[in-house]
């Protein structure tokens, strides 16, 4: 096998990793736009005065961003981390996160690719994964991969024009929209989380019943998705505190805890030197392994 089949097959769980990172935002992004007909029909079957929260919620977080983002992240027995950092969308999505890896059976396999943990960095055209120097060296001893995001649709079955939309849209707003979209929509109560006054709405996702999302139905159910629960816990300023998510997967549950703080932080996520940056695309290979 040659030295970049070798690569092309350990680089890409990077692109997996990183886009799982940003289900810390949603791992629906961009599932409807809640402003829609059907949505708006779908909202009017939920409790009124959760739905205009949310709404109010929906704004307040476009308007904020930026926020500073903690989560932790498992997808059945494949893989669980925790992440750090911070995510800006006012504009061009940017952002710097640390993703650590914390068990799974691809732990060990990204613990080999990068250590324990790995830096991501966030930019309006791509997005750039370090890697530890064991794997570097089969790099020319590059420590970055660059993805270039119209070089992920060249990914197979579809997949890479997901994940660029992930990786495009990391607002925390989107697990609102989800919930808006979803047409169940309902308090649960008041609660403190992190000493902050939050109000708590839940709902649950039938991914049968989204609208306008065919594609995202499509790989959601190829994964064996059906539904998920979405709860979120928002602040008396509107701007989201809290959100969790709990799914089924093929592999296994899935669940995805995230803590919003600081909003309006400055995000700045530097491209990394040329000089020790590969792109994905000259790492994949020219013709199918054998």
């Amino acid at each position: 096998m040659t030295q970049h089949r070798i690569v092309a097959r350990v680089v890409p769980p990077i692109v997996v990793t990183v886009a799982l990172a940003v289900v810390t935002a949603c791992s629906f992004s961009g599932a409807s736009e809640d402003r829609s007909e059907e949505t708006r029909g779908a909202s009017h079957r939920a409790d009124a005065a959760s739905v205009a929260a949310l709404r109010a919620a929906e704004d307040a977080i476009d308007r904020a961003g930026s926020a500073r983002i903690a989560s932790t992240t498992a997808m059945g027995d494949t893989l669980s981390m925790k992440t750090d950092g911070a995510l800006g969308w006012a504009g061009a999505s940017t952002g710097k996160l640390v993703l650590t890896y914390t068990g799974g059976q691809l732990a060990e396999t990204m613990r080999e690719l990068s250590g324990t943990s790995m830096e991501a960095r966030l930019l309006p055209d791509a997005y750039y994964a370090k890697v530890g120097d064991k794997f570097a060296a089969r790099m020319h001893g590059k420590h970055w991969v660059k993805y270039a995001y119209n070089d992920l649709e060249s990914l197979p079955g579809g997949s890479g024009t997901y994940l660029k939309d992930q990786l495009q849209n990391t607002a925390p707003v989107q697990p609102v929209k989800l919930l808006l979209a979803s047409g169940d929509v309902r308090k649960v109560g008041e609660e403190k989380v992190r000493g902050e006054h939050t109000t708590h709405y839940s709902g649950t996702v039938r991914v049968a019943d989204l609208k306008g999302a065919d594609a995202l139905k499509e790989q959601l159910q190829q994964a064996g998705v059906t539904s998920e629960t979405v709860d979120l816990w928002v602040g008396d300023d509107d701007l989201l505190v809290k959100k969790v998510e709990k799914g089924e997967l093929v592999s296994g549950s899935m669940s995805s805890t995230a803590y919003y703080s600081d909003y309006g932080v400055e995000v700045s996520a530097e491209v990394p030197p040329a000089g020790d940056t590969a792109d994905f695309k000259d790492l994949m290979p020219t013709k199918p392994a054998t």
